[in-house]
Protein backbone atom coordinates (compact mmCIF):
# COMPACT_ATOMS: atom_id res chain seq x y z
CA UNK A 1 0.00 0.00 0.00
CA UNK A 2 1.25 3.20 -0.76
CA UNK A 3 -1.37 5.69 -0.21
CA UNK A 4 -4.87 5.75 2.64
CA UNK A 5 -7.72 8.20 2.72
CA UNK A 6 -9.42 9.41 5.64
CA UNK A 7 -12.63 8.69 5.17
CA UNK A 8 -14.80 10.30 8.36
CA UNK A 9 -14.29 11.29 11.52
CA UNK A 10 -17.58 10.37 13.11
CA UNK A 11 -16.99 7.28 13.83
CA UNK A 12 -13.27 7.55 12.67
CA UNK A 13 -12.92 5.46 9.30
CA UNK A 14 -9.45 5.49 7.10
CA UNK A 15 -9.07 3.95 3.94
CA UNK A 16 -6.36 1.83 2.14
CA UNK A 17 -6.71 0.77 -1.32
CA UNK A 18 -4.70 -2.60 -2.65
CA UNK A 19 -3.86 -4.25 -5.82
CA UNK A 20 -6.17 -7.60 -5.57
CA UNK A 21 -2.91 -9.89 -6.72
CA UNK A 22 -1.26 -8.37 -3.76
CA UNK A 23 -0.25 -10.42 -0.70
CA UNK A 24 -2.21 -7.99 1.49
CA UNK A 25 -5.40 -8.22 -0.44
CA UNK A 26 -5.46 -11.84 0.08
CA UNK A 27 -4.56 -11.12 3.92
CA UNK A 28 -6.59 -7.69 4.85
CA UNK A 29 -10.37 -8.85 4.03
CA UNK A 30 -11.86 -8.30 7.13
CA UNK A 31 -9.51 -8.76 9.89
CA UNK A 32 -8.04 -5.60 11.61
CA UNK A 33 -4.87 -3.91 10.12
CA UNK A 34 -2.49 -0.86 11.03
CA UNK A 35 -1.29 1.80 8.79
CA UNK A 36 2.22 3.03 9.45
CA UNK A 37 2.95 6.37 8.17
CA UNK A 38 6.57 6.02 7.98
CA UNK A 39 9.05 9.00 9.56
CA UNK A 40 12.18 10.28 7.25
CA UNK A 41 14.59 8.40 9.35
CA UNK A 42 12.83 4.87 7.90
CA UNK A 43 13.43 5.32 4.53
CA UNK A 44 15.49 1.85 4.62
CA UNK A 45 12.29 0.40 6.21
CA UNK A 46 10.36 1.74 3.40
CA UNK A 47 12.93 -0.14 0.63
CA UNK A 48 12.75 -3.22 2.65
CA UNK A 49 9.06 -3.72 1.66
CA UNK A 50 9.97 -2.42 -1.62
CA UNK A 51 11.79 -5.79 -2.33
CA UNK A 52 15.34 -4.25 -1.20
CA UNK A 53 15.70 -6.02 2.15
CA UNK A 54 17.56 -4.73 5.21
CA UNK A 55 19.47 -6.56 7.02
CA UNK A 56 17.81 -7.68 9.70
CA UNK A 57 14.80 -6.54 8.80
CA UNK A 58 12.47 -3.59 10.14
CA UNK A 59 11.91 -3.00 13.82
CA UNK A 60 8.42 -3.84 15.11
CA UNK A 61 6.79 -2.18 17.57
CA UNK A 62 4.44 -2.62 20.19
CA UNK A 63 0.28 -2.39 19.55
CA UNK A 64 -2.45 -1.50 21.11
CA UNK A 65 -5.01 -3.81 19.17
CA UNK A 66 -2.84 -6.52 18.48
CA UNK A 67 -1.94 -6.32 14.87
CA UNK A 68 1.63 -6.01 13.69
CA UNK A 69 3.06 -2.51 13.72
CA UNK A 70 6.35 -0.71 12.84
CA UNK A 71 8.39 1.08 15.80
CA UNK A 72 9.48 4.42 14.78
CA UNK A 73 7.01 5.73 12.91
CA UNK A 74 5.51 9.16 12.10
CA UNK A 75 2.13 8.02 13.34
CA UNK A 76 0.21 4.75 13.28
CA UNK A 77 -3.14 3.87 12.74
CA UNK A 78 -4.41 0.63 14.00
CA UNK A 79 -7.97 -0.01 12.69
CA UNK A 80 -10.76 -2.88 13.38
CA UNK A 81 -12.40 -4.39 10.00
CA UNK A 82 -15.64 -2.02 8.53
CA UNK A 83 -15.82 -3.41 5.14
CA UNK A 84 -14.52 -3.91 1.82
CA UNK A 85 -15.70 -2.61 -1.32
CA UNK A 86 -15.24 -3.97 -5.44
CA UNK A 87 -12.72 -1.66 -6.66
CA UNK A 88 -12.27 -3.39 -9.88
CA UNK A 89 -8.97 -4.46 -10.25
CA UNK A 90 -8.37 -3.39 -6.57
CA UNK A 91 -10.32 -3.69 -3.35
CA UNK A 92 -10.87 -0.90 -0.96
CA UNK A 93 -10.66 -1.40 2.20
CA UNK A 94 -12.43 0.81 5.18
CA UNK A 95 -11.07 0.51 8.73
CA UNK A 96 -12.54 1.70 11.79
CA UNK A 97 -9.33 3.57 13.49
CA UNK A 98 -9.54 2.10 16.92
CA UNK A 99 -5.72 3.72 18.39
CA UNK A 100 -4.06 6.43 16.86
CA UNK A 101 -0.31 7.35 17.66
CA UNK A 102 1.57 10.87 16.27
CA UNK A 103 5.20 11.21 17.19
CA UNK A 104 7.09 14.35 16.85
CA UNK A 105 9.22 13.47 13.79
CA UNK A 106 9.03 14.11 10.47
CA UNK A 107 7.10 11.82 8.02
CA UNK A 108 8.69 9.73 4.91
CA UNK A 109 7.65 11.53 1.77
CA UNK A 110 7.95 10.23 -1.74
CA UNK A 111 6.43 11.93 -5.10
CA UNK A 112 8.00 11.69 -8.40
CA UNK A 113 10.05 8.60 -7.81
CA UNK A 114 12.08 10.34 -5.40
CA UNK A 115 11.88 10.52 -1.55
CA UNK A 116 11.45 14.17 -0.18
CA UNK A 117 11.54 16.48 3.12
CA UNK A 118 8.52 17.79 4.24
CA UNK A 119 8.85 21.80 2.75
CA UNK A 120 7.96 25.02 5.04
CA UNK A 121 4.37 26.47 5.23
CA UNK A 122 2.35 27.90 2.12
CA UNK A 123 0.81 31.00 3.48
CA UNK A 124 -2.48 33.09 2.23
CA UNK A 125 -5.36 30.93 3.40
CA UNK A 126 -8.49 33.19 3.10
CA UNK A 127 -9.80 31.13 6.51
CA UNK A 128 -8.62 30.25 9.90
CA UNK A 129 -10.20 26.39 10.08
CA UNK A 130 -10.61 23.29 7.99
CA UNK A 131 -13.26 23.56 5.43
CA UNK A 132 -14.04 20.56 5.46
CA UNK A 133 -13.96 19.43 9.67
CA UNK A 134 -16.34 19.60 11.81
CA UNK A 135 -16.05 22.92 12.86
CA UNK A 136 -17.06 24.08 9.64
CA UNK A 137 -19.81 25.85 8.91
CA UNK A 138 -21.59 27.40 5.35
CA UNK A 139 -21.95 30.95 6.70
CA UNK A 140 -18.05 31.64 5.13
CA UNK A 141 -19.14 30.11 1.85
CA UNK A 142 -22.45 32.22 1.59
CA UNK A 143 -20.12 35.15 2.28
CA UNK A 144 -17.97 34.32 -0.75
CA UNK A 145 -20.71 33.49 -2.73
CA UNK A 146 -22.20 36.91 -2.47
CA UNK A 147 -19.02 38.45 -3.50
Amino acid sequence: MSAFTAVSLDPPLAQVTLMRGSKLADYAGGRPFAINILSHAQQDTCLHFAGHPMKGGPAWGSSTTGVPVLAGNAATLECRPWNVYDGGDHLIVVGEVAALEIAPVPPLLFFGGKFHHLGGLVGGAPWDYCGDGHGAQFTPLREFASV
